[in-house]
């Protein structure tokens, strides 16, 4: 089992959403004025949507360690600071919302899309542009998964960029269960592709 750490930035019902299972084991740590967790006991580090992301470039350096050692992350949050290792999220609301889709881009070595309903991150109650805000400068060499409308990067996967391995998305949501409170859907059937891949990869931390 992987036993994660899931930041939090006090945002009402986020444990709600990151339900630990035969998958994953969550611990949960609050982002305070003395914000600086100890990385070392855990496989996974996940920073959902609503992060600080002032607070995580504080602790760039711990993230670079447990990335160094071979473990995960997910960031599905707009990360605007330079805290996540050769790739960087870009803000863009140029574009109407109603024009956006999103595509298979590149590679899926690992199978990460495996039986995910695209329509489902192209349209919710029937519009377009809900899932992602802007997109992502991907590292050189990571595997973009998914592209909008305009071939910008929305999901990458970097196993080249560090000798962890990163999830990102241009902040489209991921977690165990949905904002509906359901355990499938496109999110999950994507965040749990990769959980299925890292535990399959390495020992983690807790053998």
């Amino acid at each position: 089992m992987l036993h994660a750490l899931l930041i939090s930035n006090g945002i009402s019902g986020l444990e709600s959403y990151y339900v630990s299972n035969e998958l994953v084991q969550y611990t949960t740590c609050l982002i305070t004025r003395d914000f600086d967790p100890d990385l070392t006991p855990y496989d996974l580090l996940v920073v959902p949507n609503g992060s600080d992301h002032v607070a995580m470039l504080r602790i760039k350096e711990k993230v670079d360690r447990f990335l160094a050692a071979g473990k995960a992350l997910v960031c599905c949050d707009g990360f605007f600071t330079a805290w996540v290792p050769g790739n960087q999220w870009v803000m863009d609301n140029a574009h109407p919302t109603r024009d956006v889709r999103y595509f298979p881009a590149g590679p899926d070595r690992h199978g990460l899309l495996r039986n995910l309903a695209l329509d489902e991150l192209n349209f919710s109650h029937g519009m377009s542009g809900w899932w992602a805000c802007g997109y992502l400068q991907a590292a050189p060499g990571a595997d973009v998964l998914l592209a909008d409308t305009w071939q910008r990067p929305i999901v990458v996967l970097d196993e080249v960029s560090t000798p962890g391995r990163m999830l990102l998305t241009a902040s489209g949501p991921l977690a165990d269960v949905t904002y509906a409170g359901r355990p499938t859907g496109a999110p999950v059937t994507l965040y749990r592709n990769f959980l299925h891949l890292i535990s399959t990869s390495f020992v983690p931390a807790h053998g």
